[in-house]
């Protein structure tokens, strides 16, 4: 966290805490038959337990953002994708960090060997749900989380390719 000095438009100064961070990727693993992967994690912010699509922090030096996401998808679910498209770049809460996650989707789904890595990774759960379900999820406050709820909705409004 850095303390920075801003302007407003008219020429006050004013202070404010920021967060500078990295940078992150999230990707919602799409599978043929409409489903998604997800997974459930422990989140130490908000003490408890949330289901999410996988994601990780932009922390390899050059490493491209696809290449990242395709990274965080094998070790968080052991999924491997064919294909792997940029949905949308957000930032999560800007009004104290510079966080910018960048959205994908993956399809062309194979199931390799995850790597789990740190704690939290450690004692995740994979878990596949079909996106019919995830109005009721939202409602019931299961999927909580910006990136998975931005990811599923930008997922659902896609054209589906003929079975």
């Amino acid at each position: 966290m850095v303390t920075a000095t801003f302007a407003d438009p008219d020429g006050n100064r004013f202070e404010r805490e920021i967060v500078r961070h990295p940078g992150a990727v999230a990707v919602v693993p799409l599978h043929e038959d409409g489903s998604v992967t997800l997974v459930r994690q422990y989140r130490p912010a908000v003490d408890r337990h949330l289901l999410e699509v996988p994601a990780g922090i932009r922390d390899v030096d050059g490493e491209a953002p696809e290449l990242t996401a395709r990274r965080e998808l094998r070790e968080e679910t052991g999924l491997v994708a064919t294909k792997v498209e940029p949905l949308v770049g957000f930032y999560n809460s800007p009004g104290f960090c510079d966080q910018e996650t960048l959205l994908f989707v993956a399809t062309g789904l194979e199931a390799g060997e995850a790597a789990p890595a740190g704690t939290e990774e450690r004692w995740m759960e994979v878990v596949r749900i079909s996106l019919d379900e995830v109005d009721d999820l939202t409602r019931r406050r299961v999927l909580v989380d910006a990136q998975t709820l931005i990811g599923l909705q930008l997922v659902r409004e896609r054209p589906r390719s003929p079975a």
